[in-house]
């Protein structure tokens, strides 16, 4: 679509904690030819809110989003949760806002990046992603094993990328959850750390910052060596 305009959704969890794996999205339109506006407006979507039951108050912001990106043909975003959200409750949305994987696997189709990531990875399958937007096979439909992540990190140069054991697995984040069953959810994430670790990986990457920042909190706290990098930025590496 030659003159098709662009925008980009920065969620505000990545703006005020991760912002650069906004700035490496942007990087990775830009590699492909698309000058994307960011508008400055933008604010949470409103799924933190809408999430815990309070859909009323989060009416608002779904509104301003609406304000600000209904003129775009194509929206982006670092952030699977973020995306499901907005197409759920804008279905205009549908057809036009994606993930930035999503984006460059289904849409752009993209076959080659020029970047180097000289690193062994372990990828983290939010279950948004893998259940909403389709980034990955799920184990529960009983499908053939697929991985649209696995297939753009290996366009870059000297990475080797596994999973770990039960892939899909919840990590134990859901938002809400974390907060409301902090024991809980701690318990899952430290078990799924324990499956990222156990493939032998420098990094664990994936496309939602909430599942890596809960991960990497569980990690520091316990001190377990991991590293954690948006997917993004590994695909970005070397623009």
């Amino acid at each position: 679509m030659p003159h098709a305009t662009f925008g980009l959704f920065v969620p505000c969890y990545v703006n005020a904690l991760y912002p650069e794996a906004g700035v490496a999205t942007w990087r990775l339109l830009e590699y492909l030819g698309v000058d994307a506006d960011y508008p400055t407006g933008q604010t949470c979507c409103g799924q933190p809110m809408a999430n815990a039951g309070f859909e009323r108050e989060a009416v608002p912001l779904v509104k301003q989003f609406h304000s600000l990106f209904a003129r775009y043909d194509f929206i982006i975003t670092p952030s699977a949760s973020c995306a499901v959200f907005v197409k759920e409750h804008l279905e205009e949305m549908n057809g036009r806002l994606y993930e930035i994987c999503e984006y460059l696997h289904d849409v752009a189709k993209v076959e080659t990046l020029p970047g180097k990531f000289a690193h062994k990875v372990s990828i983290h399958n939010s279950c948004h992603g893998v259940r909403k937007l389709r980034l990955s096979s799920a184990s529960e439909r009983m499908e053939p094993h697929y991985s649209k992540l696995k297939k753009l990190l290996y366009m870059v140069e000297g990475i080797e990328v596994v999973e770990p054991a039960n892939a899909d697995e919840c990590c134990g984040f859901g938002g809400m959850f974390s907060i409301e069953e902090p024991a809980v959810s701690v318990c899952m994430g430290h078990d799924k750390l324990k499956n990222h670790l156990a493939t032998g990986a420098q990094y664990i990457t994936g496309a939602d910052s909430s599942c890596l920042m809960h991960l990497q909190g569980i990690a520091r706290r316990e001190k377990m060596p991991a590293r954690f990098i948006h997917i993004a930025q590994i695909l970005a590496a070397g623009l």
